[in-house]
């Protein structure tokens, strides 16, 4: 028989429950978040390889669809059918789909598998949030929530690393099939999680509330995707999808404000600590996935950094979004409070973020990886106790649900910000010199060396132009993360009980 889940008031020494609990969630974590990142530096073989180079980018954005979707949906199955279950189930979707993966012989095929793998990628990351509010004492939850960031930092830190190593050696299917020795094992250390028991009385399904809320999410990631090549031709496509998005979300929300069981509890929604603290949650994806995602194209682009220099560089950014996840964890246990650390850590961002967007021009490569880890050590303080702050609000019985609220909208935000800022940057190049967006492409492939045998004036302007336009860009992500510090503030619930 599966051990009954620790009482709060009868837990074990703190040393004890961190070795019975976070190495069995570690692994399902990074399986979970490494495979959003890791595909992407395997992404020119598999185009070369499969052909259908124009359909590429939907082996990103199956993923990300399907793992938006799926977010809610295993917070609210956990809540009722059990969350060690339901993890289990998760694992057996995300390793099968990997081989689908492995053998996909077409990209229609890979993109289909990369859809389902999502599914369960999406279920790993949710449920350990879950797990972790679950079998964890309140005031100890912080600190977890401050491990799971950490890991979930290291991981996409990790992916583009480890995808191109791999598909350097072994070729682009290895990076799917790493994923199956992975997920056993995964599944042999989690089978020491604590289990409670599942909620008692008859449960439905929200059947139409999923397809309602389908039919919200996905023409809205496939609008953000069409607006990076936004022109007249796709413009009515653009705004049909909108308007599907929003016809979905008029019929979810009504839907679910009068459904008993509802598969996202509109009631949990109202709380002003839920919805401020999943707002939050989405400025801080925004601002730091696209700090990782336009850093790394920046410093290729106009400092000409190598492959392996760019990753030297962002390394501060791992590290320091680790130990601010810790750090704050630690704190939060320690002392009680919460929103008190994302509410300062926030300000003192947004502060050096307009720095580096102002004196990008004048600093030297190691000044900007001081000043990106200096950084990224106070945007840790916002995952974990975001989360700790949401499971308190939403209580025992809703706990997958409020987890599952919280990963949606750091996608959310993250899809919507970056596709906001890919916009811009290439809005910029175009306006204010047509020439810096013609040889942008080919100054991302081969940095500034390819300007070498143009005339010494262009080269100069074409490089002030990009200089300038990611200026403004990184002011755009100062912007999010000045947001996210408002809306810290803002969130009534400042301390565990």
């Amino acid at each position: 028989m599966s051990p009954d889940p620790v009482p709060v008031d009868q837990a074990p020494p703190s040393g004890s429950l961190f070795f019975r609990v976070f190495p069995s969630l570690m692994l399902p974590m990074f399986l979970g978040v490494v495979d959003q990142t890791i595909v992407a530096t395997a992404l020119p073989a598999i185009s070369a390889d499969l052909g259908d180079v124009e359909r590429i980018s939907w082996v990103v954005v199956a993923y990300l669809i399907s793992n938006t979707i799926a977010a809610p949906v295993y917070g609210r199955m956990g809540d009722v059918l059990g969350r060690k279950k339901m993890l289990f189930m998760a694992l057996g979707v995300m390793t099968v789909a990997s081989l689908l993966c492995a053998v996909a012989p077409t990209m229609l095929t890979l993109t289909a598998a990369r859809a389902l793998q999502g599914l369960g990628g999406s279920g790993l990351m949710t449920l350990a949030h879950s797990l972790v509010g679950e079998v964890v004492p309140p005031r100890e939850r912080a600190r977890y929530q401050g491990y799971i960031a950490a890991v979930v930092v290291c991981s996409n830190s990790f992916g583009p690393l480890a995808g191109g190593f791999l598909t350097e050696i072994f070729g682009w299917r290895s990076v799917f099939f790493i994923n199956l020795p992975l997920g056993l094992a995964a599944a042999i250390i989690a089978r020491r999680l604590p289990t409670a028991p599942r909620s008692g009385g008859a449960w439905s399904f929200d059947g139409y509330g999923l397809v309602y809320f389908v039919s919200f999410v996905l023409p809205a990631l496939l609008a953000l995707e069409q607006i990076q090549h936004l022109n007249w031709s796709t413009a009515p496509l653009v705004g049909g999808l909108v308007a599907l998005s929003i016809g979905g979300l008029f019929l979810l929300l009504r839907r679910e404000s009068r459904e008993p069981q509802p598969l996202i509890p509109i009631a949990l929604l109202r709380k002003a600590t839920i919805w401020r603290s999943g707002a939050l949650s989405a400025s801080h994806g925004a601002a730091l996935v696209s700090l990782i995602t336009f850093v790394p194209i920046y410093l290729r682009v106009v400092r000409g950094t190598s492959a392996s220099e760019t990753g030297l560089l962002l390394l501060p950014i791992a590290v320091g979004i680790g130990i601010g996840s810790l750090s704050t964890g630690r704190l939060v246990s320690k002392i009680g409070r919460t929103m008190i650390f994302p509410s300062v850590g926030l300000v003192l961002a947004a502060i050096l973020m307009v720095g580096f967007a102002l004196w990008l021009s004048v600093l030297s490569l190691p000044k900007i990886a001081i000043l990106l880890g200096v950084l990224a050590f106070f945007m840790g303080s916002v995952m974990g106790v975001v989360q700790v702050t949401v499971q308190n609000a939403a209580g025992s019985s809703m706990l997958g649900a409020a987890a599952g609220s919280v990963n949606f909208s750091r996608s959310v935000g993250a899809a919507f910000g970056t596709t906001i800022v890919s916009t811009l940057l290439f809005s910029l190049l175009s306006s204010k010199d047509p020439r810096a967006a013609q040889f942008f492409a080919a100054l991302v492939e081969q940095g500034p060396a390819v300007l070498d045998h143009v005339a010494p004036a262009l080269r100069r302007a074409v490089l002030e132009t990009v200089d300038a336009s990611f200026r403004i860009v990184f002011l755009l992500i100062a912007a999010y993360v000045a947001l996210g510090a408002i809306l810290a503030w803002s969130v009534p619930s400042r301390r565990l009980p």
